[in-house]
């Protein structure tokens, strides 16, 4: 099985398990950490490419989990987010990282967390090492060893 079909496979039972928790990740704090790590991906590399933007936008909207709550929502905190990188990148990252962070004193909406961020990381084929560093801070943030998602250093 070749790294990609493992990957795959990963992130298909990640989000099989997001979707299974789906009735207890409906906090506040769960919707701002998870639109946090969204614009976060989506910025990885330290540009936000429009078409980026608008595949994380399209799989924000499509998501299982992330319909608990409405759509306008969730595209205007996203946004946020993004535009906050936009002015000011390192400023922008730790706005976000605050925002992940506060997922913290609810274990399973901490891990949803990670999990969200690798399932938008790998939608398009590849989860490249900027992502993965963006995810492994959240890791940080939320107290959680990466190890625990395979995200160990190459």
């Amino acid at each position: 099985m070749t790294l990609w079909d493992r990957l795959r496979d990963s992130v298909q039972t990640m989000q099989a398990q997001l979707t299974a928790k789906k009735h207890e990740l409906q906090s506040g704090a769960f919707r701002d950490a998870s639109m946090a790590m969204c614009a976060l991906v989506a910025a990885a590399d330290g540009t936000i490419d429009p078409s980026e933007r608008q595949r994380v936008a399209q799989l924000i909207a499509t998501n299982d989990v992330l319909q608990n709550f409405p759509p306008g929502d969730l595209h205007r905190r996203f946004e946020d987010h993004l535009d906050e990188l936009t002015t000011d990148f390192t400023l922008g990252t730790a706005s976000a990282m605050r925002e992940i962070g506060k997922a913290k004193r609810r274990p399973a909406e901490a891990r949803a967390v990670i999990q969200i961020g690798i399932v938008i990381g790998c939608a398009d084929g590849y989860f490249d090492e900027s992502e993965r560093d963006v995810v492994r801070e959240a890791c940080s943030a939320l107290d959680i060893p990466p190890a625990e998602f395979d995200l160990h250093r190459p």
